[in-house]
């Protein structure tokens, strides 16, 4: 069954794409699964492609856009591969969820994110799925 976890910033005015970018970095030192970051938005690609680059100076997070090989993918479109980690970067739920085994939503400290966030996470629930909420 696919694992579904939000990130709710409720005090930290921190951003999504560092937060996304901390979450890589201990995922990929834990275990090797690869990690697929949907976004379809172009600047918000190239933004995550750049944090990703300058995030953590000691050691460097292998990513690409569009390069599905690379332990980090920033992609405009859904994986193909089902043992994946996808972070949610669009404005809505993730329907084909069964093919993944770990779907991640970062929600950020504002009322529009926040409201966002609500309604994926009953569509999920929806789905069948038990959606959990990390409070940060």
């Amino acid at each position: 069954m696919t694992k579904v976890s939000f990130y709710l910033f409720e005090k930290s005015a921190e951003r999504q794409v560092q937060s996304a970018c901390r979450l890589c970095r201990k995922i990929l030192s834990k275990a090797q699964h690869r990690i697929w970051m949907y976004c379809p938005d172009p600047d918000l690609q190239h933004q995550l492609d750049q944090t990703l680059w300058d995030f953590d100076a000691q050691s460097f997070l292998p990513h690409g856009i569009e390069q599905s090989t690379a332990p980090i993918c920033i992609s405009a479109q859904l994986p193909a591969s089902s043992d994946i980690i996808v972070f949610n970067f669009d404005q809505q739920a993730i329907a084909e969820h069964s093919q993944y085994s770990h779907i991640i939503e970062i929600i950020e400290n504002d009322e529009a994110a926040k409201v966002i966030g609500r309604e994926k996470f009953k569509y999920y629930r929806t789905l069948g799925l038990q959606p959990k909420a990390f409070k940060l």
